[in-house]
């Protein structure tokens, strides 16, 4: 086997619970200083994901959320969230687990969620890394901004998304 071909692996979407909040920080830190590291500087990757989480604020942050976890094999690989105030929070895949389908397999579910919720509409403020994703996931753009976080301007895409009952099964990603 080479380098270059990955096993498809057992993906399984599930709720978060508190006990994940270490395995998401873990996705969210490797997806920002991984992924995310081709379109933003150092200071910006450190303000965004430093070193170290208050653990007991990160998984209040998860909880408050409506959080889902992808598992590979069993190992947690990524993570989305929506808001009850239909803000798709968090979108996060670990760069081992990069072209499996867990982005889309996490926003397909995401968006079930929100639609049986009674959600309409759901915002998200994408990365410039993410941004490619959502616009391959339905996602239009509404405007660009500049986040503050930590002191560091951060570039990113306001999009967003209608969702209805049923949304989610022909979504393509690749």
């Amino acid at each position: 086997m080479t380098d270059d071909v990955r096993p498809p692996g057992v993906l399984l979407i599930r709720r978060y619970e508190a006990a994940d909040a270490g395995d998401t920080w873990r996705v969210f830190q490797a997806a920002v200083h991984g992924t995310a590291s081709r379109d933003y500087t150092p200071e910006q990757i450190q303000a965004w994901a430093p070193a170290t989480v208050d653990e007991a604020r990160w998984q209040q942050r998860r909880s408050a959320a409506h959080t889902w976890l992808a598992c590979l094999d069993g190992a947690v690989v990524g993570f989305s969230d929506f808001t009850d105030d239909g803000l798709l929070d968090m979108l996060f895949v670990h760069p081992d687990a990069g072209g499996r389908g867990v982005a889309r397999a996490l926003v397909t579910h995401v968006l079930r969620e929100a639609a049986a919720a009674g959600h309409h509409r759901l915002h998200v403020h994408a990365s410039l890394t993410a941004w490619p994703a959502f616009e391959r996931l339905g996602f239009t753009v509404d405007a660009t901004r500049l986040a503050e976080i930590r002191g560091q301007k951060l570039q990113n895409v306001d999009m967003s998304i209608t969702v209805t009952p049923g949304d989610g099964g022909d979504l393509d990603l690749d």
